[in-house]
């Protein structure tokens, strides 16, 4: 804890204070800082690989399909020059994305989560073995249990984690296949007619801003009511639905729709283990100068 104490006192409160000023002006934002979360420490390490743009010889993981629809990446680097101006040299991009991540949370109404620094950058893309590591939303609850239990997160943990969906967007082209040509007959009929109202197009154009919010009741807000939504049937992805009828995990979300605090409880808990996935610290690795390109070595 407090691992910038000495070398830069004042780095989480430029970091908590840049969230809220850029969350005032674009809410969108924490949704991208808690999916960050997610896609960079759950490929391996929280090194902030993920922000890494892609060089003659290596992709970014940004450009890979499953980073689709991932954006505002450019407001980390807002954060980032705060925190330079104050302390040029000592934190690291893998530091401010994992605490704009948990700032985003708190901004959106959910928990605040005290969390561990000293987190160091990565120096390479990880984007040919991500698909070994992040579990896509169309595959079973099996795997998806798996590659949350490798990093050591349990069945009520990833549950938690799933909860994220209570706030943010679901593109179309990640929802078609449940709409066209035949519907899901597991969706629930009245929501159906939201979705194909959002999602005309059975085959959509990636480049055009087609979504259906995550949660209709409380889009902007972090809350349980993602659980009573996959009860009802309205979860949008195949992960949402299987999330509340597979039997490992739906005493889970009935316990998470009854209570709030269960829910930001175990979120918490999760999101802590996930941010401290196999970090870099000590000497590995290094504190990149520009969050989206590793340091010049001369």
């Amino acid at each position: 804890m407090n691992f910038y104490t000495d070398s830069c006192p004042q780095a989480e409160d430029i970091i908590k204070e840049q969230v809220r000023l850029l969350y005032k002006r674009h809410k969108n934002t924490a949704f991208s800082w808690l999916r960050n979360l997610f896609h960079d420490c759950a490929v391996q390490s929280c090194d902030a690989s993920l922000l890494l743009d892609s060089t003659r010889r290596e992709l970014s993981e940004k450009e890979h399909d499953r980073s689709f629809g991932m954006r505002n990446f450019r407001y980390l680097d807002n954060i980032k020059e705060a925190v330079e101006r104050e302390c040029p040299g000592v934190v690291s991009c893998a530091d401010i994305l994992v605490l704009s991540a948990r700032d985003g949370v708190v901004a959106l109404g959910g928990p605040y989560i005290p969390l561990k620094t000293g987190r160091r950058d990565g120096r390479k893309s990880r984007a040919e073995i991500l698909e070994d590591y992040l579990p896509d939303h169309n595959e079973s609850m099996s795997v998806v249990l798996e590659r949350f239990a490798a990093m050591g997160i349990d069945t009520p943990g990833v549950v938690a984690l799933l909860g994220s969906h209570s706030v943010g967007r679901t593109h179309c082209v990640k929802l078609v296949h449940r709409l066209y040509p035949q519907v899901d007959p597991a969706l629930n009929p009245d929501h159906v007619e939201h979705m194909l109202y959002k999602c005309p197009d059975p085959i959509p154009d990636p480049k055009a801003v087609q979504y259906v919010r995550n949660d209709r009741g409380t889009p902007m807000i972090f809350d349980n009511n993602y659980y009573r939504n996959i009860l009802d049937n309205k979860g949008l992805l195949i992960v949402d639905h299987q999330l509340a009828t597979d039997k490992r995990t739906k005493p889970y979300v009935k316990k998470m729709a009854k209570s709030n605090d269960y829910f930001f409880k175990e979120f918490s808990r999760a999101f802590t283990i996930l941010s401290e996935n196999n970090p870099l610290t000590g000497t590995k690795g290094e504190v990149r100068k520009q969050c989206n390109m590793v340091n010049k070595h001369h």
